[in-house]
């Protein structure tokens, strides 16, 4: 009798795994059916949306407005190169009603999931939606996906995000396209700050140095000579010839300051400020910038225009130049920058 137990176990095991199974399927198929009732176009709509990045997050809420939902899948400080999708961020992207990520390669490692999944729904790259003609390039012929450091050129993606939402729910087109407008002028202040600020840096002290090479598009809007110690992407190692170089260029140059960057690991600066030092030349961090992450949600650096605007000012401060603060508003209003 007792060597029948483990039988009765395992069968009674079994079949527990069985009602188990068949539980999740219903509730799997409860929630999908669930999913498409509320996916229905209906003038209550509002449009689920993926991002990948925050940059893209908060302009996309910027033109949806109230009409749209965004789930934001790389928060504060998480570097887009490196990051790899969870099981949760599949399956928000396979709820949602639409997808947009930057491209470019910037998502590296997650760029494969959005390939498998294209087929199933609207996903878009919208910095490929951009002029060819904008592009940076590097020494490979692969582009910088860094698009969103010039304010000018990130203004482009209004548009196409408008697009997309008009397709989606055209109920509302009017509302997309009258958002879609008012940020414009908010991007186009923003840049024209971006340009005033820069421009009081002496020109022998426009030189950013960060730590890796995530500003291209910025110095060419605003007029500065960029470099980094780690290449485009942050998966390249920094070796010790290009540490070597830029302790050359900032003890030769006396570079006052140079960057370290949110989503990236601040050795590489260390052993600049160490290398400089042992040169006999004091070089200090100039401050933080947000490169591929913005700040905390609930901080003016939380969103695109507080990220850029913060860059711009702490910049412009550390190499030598002067910059007011520029004046964050609220959604749907414009303020006049001097």
């Amino acid at each position: 009798m007792n060597a029948l137990n483990p039988l009765r176990c395992e069968r009674k095991n079994l079949w527990s795994k069985f009602i188990w199974i068949g539980l999740v399927i219903l509730n799997g198929c409860s929630s999908r059916s669930a999913d498409n009732v509320l996916h229905e176009p209906s003038n209550e709509k509002t449009i689920s949306v993926v991002t990948t990045i925050g940059m893209l997050a908060d302009i996309v809420r910027e033109v949806g407005g109230e009409h749209v939902s965004v789930t934001q899948l790389m928060g504060p400080g998480v570097d887009p190169h490196l990051y790899k999708p969870n099981r949760d961020d599949i399956q928000s992207i396979l709820d949602c009603d639409l997808v947009f990520y930057a491209g470019h390669h910037l998502e590296g490692k997650m760029a494969a999931t959005l390939e498998k999944i294209k087929n199933q729904k609207p996903i878009i790259a919208l910095s490929e939606r951009l002029d060819d003609k904008s592009l940076i390039l590097d020494d490979q012929s692969q582009v910088d996906p860094h698009l969103w450091m010039d304010v000018s050129l990130w203004t482009g993606l209004l548009d196409p995000i408008a697009a997309e939402l008009q397709r989606v729910s055209p109920e509302h087109s009017g509302v997309f396209e009258s958002n879609s407008k008012m940020t414009q002028q908010r991007l186009i202040q923003l840049h024209q700050y971006g340009l005033n600020a820069i421009a009081s840096i002496p020109e022998s002290q426009r030189t950013l140095i960060t730590s890796h090479d995530a500003f291209r598009y910025f110095g060419r809007a605003y007029n500065l000579e960029v470099l980094g110690v780690q290449g485009i992407s942050t998966e390249s190692e920094a070796g010790l010839q290009r540490i070597n170089e830029l302790v050359d260029m900032i003890t030769l140059q006396q570079i006052p300051a140079i960057f370290i960057e949110s989503s990236v690991p601040q050795k590489n600066i260390d052993s600049l400020i160490e290398g400089s030092r042992a040169r006999g030349h004091s070089v200090s961090i100039g401050g933080e910038l947000y490169s591929d992450a913005m700040g905390e949600s609930g901080t003016p650096e939380g969103t695109y225009l507080g990220m850029m605007a913060h860059n711009i000012k702490t910049v412009t401060k550390a190499l030598g130049g002067s910059a007011k603060e520029f004046p964050l508003v609220e959604h749907g209003s414009l303020q006049d920058v001097k």
